[in-house]
């Protein structure tokens, strides 16, 4: 695991603004299936159906709620074609690609996360 070393400890003020940062962003992306509504909008739009296929162990209620509060948030946009039935295609806005470095990060700190997890076991048996 990648340790930080060296580095000077944040005044009060850093401290607390990074803090309310933080709060900000967990609060806009609370939940365990935001990002991964965002991550599968990204690769492609994709109609209601085809996301709940995709994401994994979502139900339809709380994808409807996903939605909902990501299009609020400029994360994505509702898309709704006047066809015969109304087709409705939802797609990842360039806000929601802003989140691409922080989703990355995510990313490997779960990667050494897992794997520390499966050392401990080890260790354990």
């Amino acid at each position: 695991m990648k340790m930080i070393r060296n580095e000077s400890l944040p005044n009060i003020e850093e401290c607390t603004d990074s803090l309310r940062n933080v709060i900000d962003a967990l609060y806009v992306l609370n939940g365990k299936w935001k990002l991964a509504v965002i991550l599968c909008l990204v690769r492609s739009s994709k109609r209601f159906n085809e996301i709940q296929h995709e994401v994994t162990g979502i139900s339809s209620k709380v994808l409807a709620k996903e939605l909902k509060d990501l299009e609020l948030n400029g994360f994505i946009r509702r898309n709704v074609y006047p066809t015969t039935p109304v087709s409705i295609i939802y797609e990842a806005t360039d806000y929601s690609r802003t989140l691409k470095n922080v989703i990355g990060e995510l990313s490997i700190w779960g990667q050494q996360h897992r794997e520390k997890v499966k050392q401990s076991m080890r260790k354990q048996s």
